[in-house]
């Protein structure tokens, strides 16, 4: 097998925890249509069937990082799989609310921990000069499993199977769960355990040049032994500690963003808000179909130019857009207009611009980003802490949105998160540094050394990377 079918069946398999993600989260939307005709649901209620998930994701994020150090990162995208499968099936076959509650926060824990371990496994594998492409190919896969969950929601809609609209996710489960065996471990992740001459061979068929596996496997010991020397664990006051301060800060801002931009509206409730504005159940969905199309489609330039034209870039255009859209919905919403074609056209529009602009920056750039941000000693615990913070602003949205819904209507929320993408835009114009085309090695040393401030490494860089820009 030659090198460049290697590096593929590594990224898809490990990247394929992307799908299930996407699936597991996206499915309930159109589901929920049909489950609330067989379960009764108050709006808190269908809240907490969607939340169920994201209370689970939190508490597989925070087992994430103690367990990636402990088993290493493959063996726990394995566990990951055989999570989905369990929480799959039992929420399948739930006859009560609290039972679907229950089992989604199960299938919850694999979504967390998938969340964490994925993105640090594609991070610790890539190659530095393409790791942000081969590092969103799990947010395209997130994507994809979105989009088919929207698929496989509209061929069931007539039958109202809700049930094996979700079931459908063991399939993709069952595939991860056999893939990831052969697969191999993190190289940074063997050298850390003592087993650098394991590392080098999976650098050597990584990268099908011994020199360059040599070189890379150099610069990663001389990191593990500086790491050991210092001797740190990860602390509240540790990531509190002017060295890491502002590391920190940039991470939580920047996953308290990517949730209260207000996509998981979108990703969750499109077919409700359709519904609320006179589509039927068949037309809601299949809008929601080409939305998830949209999401999909938008994030391939995302994977080419987020090594091109930079992190930075894409999440300021990005929230620009998010913002138009988010103004235009607000507007649509809060002007009155009666059920027709116009509200239809510019709901639509405003969705579709929404979901486009998001797609293209925020929904890949903060994966590639999170592992890019800590040093090696901490990266998995930090990463671990951040994206558990990612899914309990996601619970936050999905839990209160039907209840906000119901009681100020569509109009004032879209209002809010208009705002809440305008700050994000000032987020990552001031603070958020720029790691494109650089070693994780060097971001760390640009990022700590001095305690130096985010927004003041693009100043620090070496000369060859600014004038690589």
């Amino acid at each position: 097998m030659n090198t460049r079918l290697k590096n593929a069946m590594i990224w898809v398999f490990g990247a394929l925890g992307g799908i299930l993600w996407g699936y597991d989260t996206g499915v309930i939307s159109g589901a929920m249509l049909f489950i609330r005709k067989d379960i009764e649901l108050t709006p808190l209620l269908e809240g907490m069937v969607v939340s169920g998930l994201l209370v689970g994701a939190m508490l597989g994020a925070g087992l994430s990082g103690k367990l990636s150090d402990a088993w290493g990162r493959r063996k726990l995208i394995l566990a990951a799989s055989g999570t989905f499968i369990l929480g799959t099936l039992a929420a399948a076959l739930a006859t009560q609310a609290w039972m679907l509650i229950v089992f989604r926060f199960v299938l919850g824990v694999g979504v967390g921990i998938a969340s964490v371990v994925v993105p640090l496994y594609l991070t610790e594998l890539a190659p530095k000069r393409i790791r942000g492409g081969l590092a969103s190919l799990m947010q395209l896969l997130v994507t994809v499993g979105i989009f088919l969950a929207y698929v496989a929601d509209y061929l069931l809609h007539d039958s109202g199977a809700w049930r094996w609209m979700i079931g459908l996710g063991v399939i993709p489960a069952a595939v991860l769960a056999i893939g990831i065996t052969v697969q191999p471990e993190s190289p940074r992740w063997l050298v850390g355990k003592g087993r650098s001459d394991e590392a080098r061979r999976v650098l050597t068929n990584l990268r099908g040049d011994a020199s360059a596996a040599d070189a890379e496997l150099a610069e990663i010991e001389e990191t593990v032994r500086g790491e050991r020397a210092l001797n740190e664990s990860l602390t509240l006051s540790h990531l509190l500690s002017p060295g890491l301060r502002r590391v920190f800060l940039v991470g939580m801002l920047l996953v308290f963003f990517q949730n209260f931009v207000g996509i998981n509206t979108i990703i969750y409730y499109a077919p409700t808000l359709l519904s609320d504005i006179g589509f039927g159940d068949s037309g809601a969905i299949m809008a929601t179909m080409g939305v998830g199309a949209l999401n999909m489609l938008m994030t391939l330039p995302a994977m080419r130019l987020i090594d091109r034209s930079g992190r930075k870039p894409l999440l300021l255009w990005g929230a620009l857009g998010m913002c138009a859209a988010m103004v235009l919905l607000a507007v649509t919403n809060l002007a009155g207009l009666g059920y027709g074609a116009l509200l239809s056209t510019l709901t639509l529009l405003g969705i579709g611009l929404y979901i486009a602009s998001f797609a293209v920056s925020w929904g890949p750039v903060q994966w590639v980003m999170l592992p890019e941000l800590f040093p090696l000693r901490i990266r998995a615990a930090a990463v671990s802490l951040c994206v558990v913070f990612n899914w309990l602003f996601n619970m936050i949205v999905a839990l209160l949105f039907p209840s906000l819904l119901q009681a100020v209507g569509a109009g004032l929320n879209f209002l809010f998160f208009a705002v809440t993408t305008a700050l994000a835009f000032l987020f990552v114009r001031s603070l958020l540094p720029e790691t494109k085309g650089r070693s994780l090695e060097e971001i760390e040393q640009s990022l700590l050394r001095g305690g130096t401030s985010p927004a003041a490494v693009e100043d620090s860089e070496p000369a060859s990377v600014g004038a690589a820009r």
